[in-house]
């Protein structure tokens, strides 16, 4: 296979697959062994629907309805009508990369042999994520238990040729249409394979699995950000000592030391805290950055070591196990993503607090050590960067107040069967939006940091800054002068950032950065 393919197997998958199917649009291709895991569990399943005693998914309701009995000529109906019935969300669409996510971690579920539905259903999933069809799932219906039910079943229903979907084009129309434009046959579900589409954390792990991609680049931007700044305000390189860090030897804070300190490799603005303004100390936001940013560092680690056991994991509700046992259980509850979903939006809150603190430092001129007001050309006649310090700040108190957990609020529901909820889906939701934050946090400290960089006249900064300053100033993003249209900065530096070019830029000189 070549590198656009992921093979999915029985013993799940890994954040690399994940990212590649979600948002580089990696081909699915479902392994044999695999397809011969589901239809043995399957032929289990068949053979239980066949008997007259009761079995839950199979042969009953669903949920606080599970005391019903279906009789076999009801059973096809009850599982269409679970899918109609629960695709009931409401709110803005969910993003096409969280959607594709979404599918293929119910497609990795789906795969292990564990959940009794045919392979045709496997199959029929991987068509539609390799046609680049993408159901439209909308923000509100999940309370992460039974999973993402919601979110599962608009996917379900678009399995069905129900709902509408976006297709390749980007152009949303009925689901229909767009499986007959790409030959998939519309799913006729059978026992238990309504049930087996909705039920799993696959939406917010497939977040989560997004979200530890891109917080592991912004945590390396931010070791960056906070060189240069450190650089700027003329502070001292010798906290960064490793023997200074080996002595708390939390692994992050080695690590995000280590990076400053490559950055910080040849420079002339560094050490200078005894010239003109003596200082025996740096502030807590330069002396501690590798402290708070390791806090988040190791937090992110074990958000990884969570999604990595839910990636091998196969979450429905019953399951077919390998002696041909069908048992009900609680392995949907999204507990634990949920909790490090949340502990990841508190890491990002702080690291864009910090970082924040260390821009408001750059444009006081009582605490900037010799910088002009608001690194402003003209201060009084320009405002300099003064407004891009409340755009950062807004950002991050908005990030304050994501980093409330979602965990913790549990809502009951189902007539107080699913009386204890995690809501993972909305803890997911909401890092996102956090992410998306510290990336402008993030690229406004790089701005005002490099600005100050640039006015420390007869200074020469290290060279990883110079190549820093070099590829952020051919990205669009000006230089010290007098004031102009600034959002288009902010903007071109949001830009490099996220897309990795400041890590690129500094690694150029440093070599690979923790």
């Amino acid at each position: 296979m070549d590198m656009h393919t992921v093979v999915m197997g029985t013993a799940g998958t890994t954040a690399d697959d994940v990212i590649a199917v979600a948002r580089d649009g990696a081909r699915v291709v479902v392994s044999e062994e695999a397809l011969a895991a589901v239809a043995a569990a399957r032929r289990v399943i068949d053979d239980l629907a066949a008997k007259p005693d009761p079995v839950y998914g199979v042969s009953t309701g669903f949920g606080a309805l599970a005391t019903r009995h279906i009789s076999p000529e009801l059973r096809a109906r009850l599982q269409r009508n679970i899918v109609r019935s629960h695709a009931a969300g409401m709110g803005p669409r969910v993003e096409r990369e969280v959607v594709r996510a979404l599918m293929f971690l119910r497609l990795k579920t789906l795969a292990s042999g564990h959940t009794g539905v045919r392979p045709l259903v496997v199959e029929t999933m991987a068509a539609v994520l390799n046609a680049g069809i993408t159901p439209v799932v909308h923000e509100y219906g999940s309370l992460g238990c039974s999973g993402d039910l919601a979110p599962l079943s608009h996917c379900a229903l678009a399995l069905m040729g129900e709902g509408d979907a976006e297709g390749p084009d980007g152009v949303v129309r009925p689901a229909a249409q767009l499986l007959a434009e790409h030959r998939i046959e519309p799913l006729e579900l059978r026992e238990k394979e309504g049930l087996a589409l909705l039920n799993g954390t696959d939406g917010m792990l497939g977040m989560l699995v997004m979200a530890c991609a891109d917080l592991s680049r912004l945590m390396t931007s931010a070791d960056i950000t906070a060189a240069l700044s450190l650089e700027a305000l003329l502070g001292s390189e010798k906290v960064l000592a490793p023997e200074l860090h080996a002595i708390r030897p939390h692994p992050g804070q080695g690590v995000s030391a280590a990076n400053m300190a490559a950055v910080l490799v040849g420079s002339g603005l560094t050490g200078h805290h005894q010239d003109d303004a003596p200082r025996v100390q740096d502030a807590y936001s330069i002396r501690c950055a590798p402290q708070v940013a390791g806090a988040g560092r190791d937090t992110l680690a074990h958000a990884r070591l969570v999604a990595d056991r839910e990636l091998a994991a196969a979450v429905d509700n019953p399951v077919v196990l390998s002696d041909g046992r069908v048992e009900s259980n609680g392995n949907f509850h999204g507990a634990p993503v949920a909790y490090v979903l949340d502990f990841l939006a508190i890491a990002a809150a702080d690291l864009g607090s910090v970082a924040e603190r260390r821009t408001d430092r750059l444009l006081d001129k009582d605490r900037s050590h010799g910088l002009p007001p608001f690194l402003a050309g003209d201060a009084g006649v320009d405002s300099g960067l003064m407004i891009a310090q409340y755009t950062q700040a807004a950002l991050v108190s908005e990030m304050k107040r994501l980093a409330v957990p979602a965990s913790v609020d549990s809502i009951p529901s189902s007539a107080m069967q699913e009386d204890h909820v995690s809501m993972g889906w909305s803890a997911a939701r909401k890092l996102r939006t956090a992410v998306d934050a510290l990336g402008k946090v993030i690229a406004v400290e790089l701005v005002a940091a490099t600005r100050a960089i640039e006015l420390r006249d007869g200074l020469t900064p290290a060279p990883a800054t110079q190549a820093v300053l070099k590829a952020v100033r051919a990205a669009g993003v000006e230089g010290p002068g007098e004031d102009r249209y600034l959002a288009p900065d902010l903007a071109a530096a949001e830009a490099f950032v996220r897309a990795g070019q400041l890590v690129e830029a500094a690694e150029s000189v440093t070599g690979p950065l923790g």
